[in-house]
């Protein structure tokens, strides 16, 4: 079984638990009286949220009648579910939904990406992080800003080895030009833009809409929005949609294909690889 993080291990055990439980048409209150476990144990485990009882599980493998083989995957991506979240040391920092987010994110095997008003999360300086920020005039800690530094940079090296995550980014050409933090910050982020480009050429994209595509781009009226797909086949896409400070996990179908054609209508109006890296040098060449 490929290794996969904590986070995306619960939720393909849950799945295919759920996934099972309907093919053999058992209902939840079923399945909650045979473990013997209330309904709000079984409700907060479905959601993500906390881990099955190894016997609690070895009871619902008999009960479901899953394979032999079948068996010793879910066993195993217990085992998986049951380490710590990469991003426990910062838990007092994030809410739950950003907390679930980054297991997933840690897990994914490919994200796609839309962002109009700033660079991608995963492609931030630590200047531009903190600009962002103390822009933002929260009232954090001197000491808690640089734990956030520290998390998103951790988030950043998924990008790195040989199995690195493929980020498909694709941006407005406003999130180019806001001077985040000042015009020396935001050079220094147009030049790690590039840098990162030529570092990552197999794995990562970086595409701009230009302010030419401006009316279809403000037609589609996209907010910041990732698409996580995973290794294993039996994960669905999941989607990430934030707007404000309000942060959103979206496993809803219907909900995951609209963002899906909204993707592929920004990525079909942006720059190619080669302009967008063109017209990100210009913009920082002008910056002074």
């Amino acid at each position: 079984m490929t290794d996969t993080s904590p986070t995306v291990a619960n939720w393909e055990l849950m799945l295919r638990i759920r996934s099972r439980a309907t093919e053999h048409g058992l209902k939840t209150s079923t399945i909650v009286r045979a473990l013997d476990v209330s309904q709000q144990y079984w409700s907060a485990l479905s959601r993500g949220r906390g881990t099955l009882a190894e016997d609690k599980l070895k009871d619902l493998i008999g009960l479901l009648e899953f394979d032999t083989d079948e068996q010793a995957e879910l066993l195993a991506l217990r085992d998986i579910a049951k380490r710590r979240h990469p991003f426990a040391e910062f838990s007092s920092l994030f809410n739950e939904q950003l907390m679930r987010y980054y297991g997933l994110e840690s897990g994914a095997k490919a994200i796609r990406s839309f962002e109009n008003s700033v660079v991608s999360g995963l492609l931030q300086t630590p200047d531009y992080v903190r600009a962002l920020m103390k822009s933002r005039g929260t009232t954090n800690r001197p000491t808690e800003a640089e734990q956030r530094v520290r998390a998103r940079h951790r988030r950043q090296q998924w990008l790195d080895g040989p199995d690195g995550l493929r980020l498909s980014v694709v941006m407005g050409q406003a999130a180019l030009m806001y001077q985040v933090g000042g015009p020396d910050i935001q050079r220094a982020q147009l030049r790690h833009l590039q840098t990162v480009a030529d570092r990552y050429p197999e794995t990562l994209s970086i595409r701009v809409v230009p302010f030419e595509q401006g009316a279809v781009l403000a037609s589609l009226n996209a907010s910041t929005f990732h698409l996580l797909s995973f290794e294993s086949p039996r994960l669905p896409v999941i989607g990430w949609l934030e707007y404000g400070v309000i942060g959103e996990i979206i496993e809803d179908k219907q909900r995951l294909e609209a963002m899906e054609y909204l993707f592929e209508q920004e990525d079909q109006i942006a720059l190619d690889r080669q302009e967008s890296l063109h017209l990100i040098d210009q913009i920082a060449n002008q910056l002074s």
